[in-house]
């Protein structure tokens, strides 16, 4: 799949998502196969940009490329201005978020509310496009609920606007993550424009991904949640989608490497204090599902010192190794 000048190694891409796709997990998921990581999204009020969250979500020393950011807001002149921020610090592609569910975007009218707004996302669409000279993305949902799905037309105004490829969550706002996707939706969107889709929503196994590839038409997958504790996902879709093999389960010894590995880079970009509180969420989905993992969790997130969180969770993982070399999931995994 090719996004203006970059041809991405794979067509499995990292879903933005709040607090997850910071630059550690981006690098991650990419040495594990995906072809993009799409930042979390970075709000387009100028106020924000001396911020030290907004500094680390531009921080992209030593990421692979393609470098997409996503950038939010409901202003065009604040959002062209976000896009040309950001492209000053490295972004290579810029995407639109107009899909986040959430309340708080939707409350001021950005995210997902857009989609209710079609004129604007025509506006939006076109300052951004005009005030970079990088390729510019976009995410929407289905549209905004069931009885107000305009997923098409607001693809169309996309491709009018210059927008280089579209990403669609499958489904409406008013349905969060709840229900079924629409790959229906997205394959309607992906007959009726040019440009390359990308489907999302609800891809958790290989099996899955090539499911939704072909019953979509798309162009690429994106994929979120799964891979939260799972970034060997990518791998594991990349070497099924060309045999239509499966590769054997990561060893114990490898997901203990990956874990520590990532949570030595956490503590790295966030400092010491942050960072330990950010890699507690990652170490609970890395070991989600394992035996004894409820208790090592509940004692884990007690920590207050990195070396005691790293200690817990190389015993943790000596006790898995135990019990064999391979992942022994006793409980039942998340989507």
């Amino acid at each position: 799949m090719q996004i203006g000048p970059y041809k991405l190694k794979s067509n499995l891409i990292v879903a933005p998502m709040a607090g997850v796709t910071d630059r550690p997990f981006r690098m991650l998921c990419k040495r594990m196969g995906a072809g993009m990581a799409v930042s979390e999204m970075v709000a387009s009020n100028s106020l924000l940009y001396g911020s030290e969250k907004t500094k680390r979500r531009a921080n992209h020393d030593g990421e692979v490329d393609p470098i997409s950011v996503q950038i939010v807001g409901a202003d065009a002149k604040m959002l062209a201005q976000a896009a040309k921020h950001n492209v000053d610090h490295g972004a290579q592609i810029i995407d639109i978020n107009m899909g986040c569910p959430a309340k708080k975007i939707c409350n001021v009218m950005a995210g997902s509310a857009l989609l209710q707004n079609e004129p604007l996302v025509a506006k939006l669409l076109e300052a951004v496009v005009s005030a970079v000279d990088v390729p510019v993305t976009l995410k929407i949902r289905t549209g905004w609920d069931k009885q107000n799905r305009n997923a098409i037309r607001i693809a169309r105004i996309a491709e009018d606007a210059g927008i280089r490829a579209l990403a669609i969550h499958g489904r409406t706002r008013a349905c969060a993550y709840t229900g079924s996707a629409e790959y229906d939706t997205i394959a309607a969107v992906k007959a009726s424009v040019n440009i390359p889709i990308i489907a999302n929503g609800d891809i958790t196994t290989p099996e899955k991904a090539k499911y939704v590839l072909d019953c979509t038409g798309a162009d690429a997958v994106m994929i979120g949640r799964a891979a939260q504790g799972r970034p060997w996902l990518f791998r594991e879709i990349e070497y099924f989608l060309k045999t239509g093999k499966h590769l054997p389960a990561p060893e114990i010894g490898e997901i203990r490497r990956v874990l520590l590995a990532h949570v030595h880079e956490l503590y790295g970009f966030y400092g010491e204090h942050t960072g330990l509180r950010v890699a507690r969420k990652h170490i609970s989905w890395y070991t989600k599902g394992l035996a004894g993992s409820a208790q090592f969790r509940h004692q884990m997130n007690q920590l207050e010192n990195p070396d005691a969180q790293l200690a817990a969770v190389d015993d943790f993982f000596t006790q898995q190794a135990q019990r064999g070399s391979q992942l022994h999931y006793v409980e039942e995994l998340a989507a």
